[in-house]
């Protein structure tokens, strides 16, 4: 072989041992420049996403080990029930028999069913006067008395109700200086897809607010694992280039300040509400201004309207119920990280006697009748005191004042009450009735280790009427109780770096409430309040009279 010859096999040689190794350098350095604008135009997709739309959200699993104490008393839904049933299978099992009272089981089934549909039908503090003189219906009180249903006094328990709260945050920026916000949330208790598990577990209800799920406090009460709209709202800002802006939908009316200390959440923007008077999911709008003032740093004013109840179409007079109404006025003196200071005015009009709901121990409600108007008036305050040692100090301070207007009607639902006025069968004459309600608190913020230490305390007055059925708290809202609420917590955020925002965040939340009640009817406004000391065995009520309340609580957190 010659020279050439063997010149020219090398290098072909050399050149396919060394194609390949530059194939793959050639397929490596492609894909790495394939990698490197994957992530430029991922990193400009989510720039230009992240410049109209902000998608954040919570998780939470809570435990709760609940205990109390009742008075001794007679069941009224109970008795009617077990009056209509014995009633009904003796008539059954012999329509001719002569019962104790000399009637037939045949009368007295035909005198129970008369009575419970002329009782429906009273609507006025005169007519429940004027039923109750009838001899046939002091008769039928009487004979009621007979298949009364007693509870007697018992300690209630639940050592360990588990629930499960999902919630999906959108903020949207749809055009210049008009926003969208919406929040989805689920709420259910471990084993169960409605409220039943926490507002009775098969016993007469405590509270009124937690008889069962209507539209204000739906995501706010463990009902069932659908996603639910909890706020969805549009709002329109710098109107005519000025300090204005008008915002409507469902509105951001729960979890108002001060209850994001112990929630452990950010401090509402100017859509929130005090927590003591309003803590309810309302459909409205609102009208805010906020003048740039240097004697009052942060300062705005609005006015909010919203809907608690549609009513329909107008109805014939003598069944008529009217739309429920509420209008507020709120002044913001003062808002600023060190000081935050409230005035708020509020007025709900035409108040229904019992709200839209299913399947409650008292079966399925909806408004019979609106008893009235109820005004409210609150002051409050929040601070921060930094650099208080290791840490910084959380304090806050909030009255409020509710005063009553009954307008005479009655809730034959209810037993002949009124808007803060009468017992079950004894109508009371309609006047105002004033209460007050004071609320204190203070977290410690110990920086070094993100741990948090809290201390509340509520009291109510014996007339004291709060608007806040969907305040995070199993027994009842604690800011409507007649009485006292003492609770100390505690809140350790994990030491973790966040990754979807600078407020993302997990933390262990551990507390204890302790309720003690004065007076019945913590937040319901549906007839009189009844000391609990006085409350007898034999006295007829709609609700179990509970003495005191304890809930042991724990949290697992997470804000993304």
């Amino acid at each position: 072989m010659n020279q050439q010859v063997r010149k020219l096999l090398s290098g072909a040689l050399l050149f396919a041992l060394a194609a390949p190794a530059a194939a793959v350098a050639d397929e490596q350095g492609l894909q790495l420049k394939l990698e490197e604008l994957t992530k430029k135009v991922e990193k400009l997709e989510n720039k230009s996403l992240s410049k109209w739309l902000t998608i954040g959200g919570d998780y939470r699993f809570r435990v709760d080990s609940m205990r109390g104490d009742t008075k001794g008393f007679v069941d009224a839904n109970g008795t009617f029930t077990n009056a209509a049933n014995q009633l009904q299978g003796a008539f059954f099992g012999n329509p001719t028999g002569v019962a104790p009272n000399g009637l037939t089981n045949a009368q007295n089934l035909r005198g129970l069913m008369s009575f419970s549909n002329q009782m429906k039908g009273v609507r006025t503090f005169s007519g429940a006067q004027a039923f109750l003189g009838l001899p046939s219906t002091q008769g039928m009180l009487g004979g009621l008395q007979n298949f009364a249903v007693q509870v007697p006094a018992y300690k209630p328990k639940n050592d360990s109700l588990y629930t499960n709260r999902f919630g999906l945050d959108l903020h949207a920026k749809a055009t210049e200086n008009v926003t969208v916000n919406v929040r989805l949330v689920a709420y259910k208790t471990f084993g169960s897809q409605d409220d039943a598990a926490v507002t009775n577990g098969g016993a007469t209800p405590f509270f009124a607010d937690r008889v069962g799920v209507f539209d204000g406090t739906i995501g706010h009460v463990p009902s069932s694992s659908l996603l639910d709209v909890d706020r969805a709202y549009a709002t329109w800002s710098n109107i005519a280039d000025q300090p204005i802006w008008i915002s409507v939908g469902r509105r951001p009316s729960t979890n108002g300040d001060p209850s994001q200390l112990r929630l452990n959440n950010e401090r509402p923007g100017n859509g929130g509400t005090p927590s003591l008077l309003v803590d309810y999911a309302f459909d409205g709008m609102t009208l805010g201004w906020a003048p740039d003032i240097e004697a009052l740093p942060g300062a705005y004013a609005k006015v909010c309207y919203g809907r608690g109840f549609e009513s329909g179409f107008d109805k014939p007079a003598n069944n008529s119920v009217t739309d429920t109404d509420m209008l507020g006025i709120a002044i913001i003196p003062i808002d600023t990280d060190p000081l935050r200071v409230w005035l708020q005015w509020n007025r709900g009009m035409n108040i229904f006697d019992f709200p839209v709901m299913k399947n409650t121990a008292f079966g399925d409600t909806a408004p019979a009748v609106d008893l009235g108007n109820i005004d409210w008036y609150g002051a409050g305050l929040t601070s921060t005191l930094k650099n208080i040692g290791p840490g910084k100090l959380n304090l806050f301070a909030d009255a409020g004042l509710s005063v009553t207007h009954p307008n005479g009607n009655v809730s034959s639902n209810a037993g002949f009450q009124g808007l803060g006025t009468g017992g079950f069968f004894n109508p009371e004459a309609p006047t105002d009735k004033t209460g007050w309600a004071a609320y204190v608190g203070a977290r410690y913020d110990y920086e070094p280790t993100r741990t948090k230490l809290g201390v509340e305390y509520n009291h109510g007055s014996k007339n004291w009427i709060t608007f806040a059925p969907a305040a995070d708290d199993m027994w009842t809202s604690k800011v409507g109780t007649r009485g006292d609420v003492y609770e100390a917590y505690l809140i350790q955020e994990l030491n973790l770096k966040p990754v979807s925002s600078y407020l993302s965040k997990a933390f262990f939340r551990v507390g204890y409430q302790y309720y003690n009640f004065d007076y019945t009817g913590s937040n319901n406004w549906v007839g009189a309040p009844v000391k609990i000391a006085d409350i007898k065995p034999t006295d007829m009520l709609l609700l179990t009279p509970l003495k005191n309340a304890q809930d042991i609580y724990a949290t697992f957190e997470v804000k993304f």
